[in-house]
């Protein structure tokens, strides 16, 4: 059985809001719209504040989501997003503006395999990996 679907990453932030106006400069992008619990029939006041939807773009147009979590928001090792850039100065800036605040854990350089490649945790505790082929 084949199956078809579009796959877009849905970050749970503990400020979706902030965490969007970062990577909206970070690699360049905009958003799109933003939902508020608010906004809905019912919603209980203490969580009227905060974030059920933001749909945004980024690097190039790839949809990303974003909403607050209920949660404390931790690290996860087992996901990080992939960057894969034409142009290796585009991939030094997003490496560079994502490590701002974050933490390097490998710098962007040129790999034994031939690529260049970074890895980098914003600040938001989301590892990426930036490469250029």
């Amino acid at each position: 059985m084949e199956m078809k679907a579009q796959l877009t990453p849905y970050i749970m932030s503990e400020n979706a809001k902030k965490q969007a106006e970062f990577y909206k400069e970070a690699l360049g992008g905009e958003i799109l719209s933003v939902v508020m619990h608010g906004q809905m029939p019912g919603a209980p006041e203490a969580i009227k504040d905060k974030v059920m939807h933001l749909a945004m773009t980024a690097a190039g147009g790839n949809t990303l989501f974003l909403s607050d979590s209920f949660e404390p928001v931790t690290g996860n090792r087992s996901i990080s997003m992939s960057l894969t850039f034409a142009s290796e100065d585009e991939a030094r800036t997003a490496f560079a503006n994502l490590a701002e605040g974050g933490a390097v854990k490998y710098p962007f350089e040129h790999q034994p395999w031939g690529a260049h490649y970074g890895e980098v945790v914003d600040p938001f505790g989301v590892t990426w990996q930036v490469v250029k082929p």
